[in-house]
């Protein structure tokens, strides 16, 4: 028997299927890419399969239980099924496939020697991808440090320039010929800032651990500035050596970028946006886009802690531009002035969603708004939505007589991509659109409980099943757009 819908997701469903018959036309440009993302750790499982170094992931899970007892040790098993899974990419009709290397597992030690096995896999997935008609999309690094690296210092150390560059250069030289498309880091203000803050939490005594950012005391963000420093560093140094090889491709970095708006119209609580903007944001964006760091926040965290720069740094960033930005959009952000608090006097304000996502508020005017702000800030770059998706909990993802109606997620990707539509038409250079994700995965320290993609995995089978947003988006890649 099937369930009955809550009156709301009625709603929702009524609407969408009004709108699909009256509504607009919503047609994107001939030359727009549609694609969807993972991430390796997320995905691959294999763990320590034919040669593969331990990843810090790895200890966290198995070692520290930060999953509560589960483990990505076989994920969905894409090490082993990706012709599987790379024919349901062309079934459903995906023009490029975001995917990222699992350093560990082509470098076990993080440098030094190569794991040939390793470096195979990635080979022939890309083949794999190219004999379908699908654009590999390759991200270097999706926060999945080797362990052998995090002994010696992690990204704390000015040494991981070094180890970065001499990763990417393998991976450069290894798929550069067959990859068009490159993407250095995935989220560094997520990784740099939020993980290293909190996970770290669990490995060293004297670090608080951190329940949400805006809790984090001020001289513990500032401290992790350095990470997120040797990261620019790091993007840029990469770049220099892409362009070094003389390849034919473009190659960026991936930001989690979100609106800060003010609680309310006073000057406070506008100032208080303003700083989460630049922690959030432009800490990230101006060395990217513009080869410097935003003053107002270099003065906030250097109250507190040295965040690395060295004499030469900055040139070295100014000079290597990337080719895109890749904006990670999944809600925004709201705050208030706090005197009170130890986060650079600010606090976030809660959720307020009846049906929150897991990842946040669901505000597509959001996404339009950060377009447009980057497009005028930043001088019109070429901008990628390299991700973009949902999960609103089990009752959108239960699987019921073989089929799943994911309601909450396909609203949420019709109007999300609305708002990328409505950017388009007042000018901005979005062209393309990567979903998160095309599979149900490892959703780090949630581990298999937080849903999140088109395609819904039987983690103890392995069987995939597609949900109703997957015919969705198939059908947004057929008609290049919808009603």
């Amino acid at each position: 028997m099937r369930r009955r819908q809550s009156p709301a997701i009625a709603a929702i469903v009524l609407s969408c299927a009004s709108f699909a018959c009256s509504g607009p036309t919503f047609t994107f440009p001939e030359d727009f890419v549609w694609g969807t993302a993972t991430a390796a750790y997320q995905v691959e499982g294999a763990w320590n399969e034919d040669g593969k170094g331990r990843s810090v992931w790895d200890t966290y899970t198995n070692d520290l239980n930060l999953a509560g007892g589960e483990t990505a040790n076989v994920a969905i098993d894409q090490y082993h099924r990706y012709r599987e899974d790379v024919a349901l990419l062309k079934a459903m009709g995906i023009q490029s496939y975001r995917f990222s290397v699992a350093w560990a597992r082509v470098l076990p030690e993080g440098t030094g020697e190569v794991n040939p096995a390793g470096l195979d896999y990635y080979s022939r997935l890309v083949d794999e991808l190219l004999a379908a008609g699908i654009e590999p999309a390759v991200t270097l690094y999706h926060w999945d440090l080797p362990q052998a690296l995090a002994d010696r210092g992690g990204w704390r150390t000015r040494e991981s320039v070094e180890w970065f560059n001499e990763y990417a250069r393998i991976m450069f030289e290894a798929l550069g010929d067959r990859v068009g498309t490159w993407i250095t880091f995935n989220e560094p203000y997520i990784d740099a800032i939020i993980i290293e803050g909190s996970i770290r939490a669990a490995l060293d005594p004297n670090i608080d651990p951190v329940p949400e950012p805006f809790a984090m005391r001020a001289e513990v963000q500032a401290g992790q500035a350095i990470v997120s420093h040797h990261w620019m560093l790091a993007h840029a140094r990469a770049i220099e050596t892409y362009r070094s090889l003389g390849l034919d491709g473009n190659i960026g970095i991936t930001l989690s970028v979100s609106p800060a708006y003010p609680a309310t119209d006073s000057d406070d609580d506008a100032a208080a946006a303003t700083i989460a903007d630049g922690l959030h944001n432009r800490w990230f964006l101006d060395p990217v886009l513009k080869g410097t760091y935003p003053e107002d926040v270099r003065a906030l965290y250097s109250a507190h802690a040295d965040v690395g720069i060295r004499d030469g740094d900055m040139e070295v960033i100014a000079a290597n531009r990337a080719d895109f930005l890749g904006v990670n959009y999944y809600s925004p952000t709201r705050v208030r002035a706090e005197p009170e608090s130890a986060h650079f006097g600010i606090a976030s304000l809660p959720n307020s969603d009846e049906q929150p996502a897991f990842n946040g508020e669901v505000y597509p005017d959001g996404l339009y708004d950060l377009l447009m702000r980057i497009d005028r800030d930043y001088g019109k770059p070429l901008i990628y939505i390299t991700e973009n998706g949902a999960g609103f909990g089990p009752e959108d993802d239960r699987l019921i007589d073989g089929e799943v109606h994911d309601v909450l997620r396909r609203d949420y990707i019709r109007r999300h991509l609305i708002a990328a539509h409505r950017a388009i038409q007042d000018g901005v250079n979005l062209q393309r659109y990567y979903l998160w994700s095309c599979f149900d995965n490892f959703e780090w320290i949630w581990g298999t409980t937080r849903r999140f993609g088109l395609v819904y995995v039987d983690f103890e089978t392995q069987e995939r099943i597609w949900k109703d947003s997957a015919h969705d988006f198939q059908s947004y890649i057929r008609d290049n757009g919808f009603n």
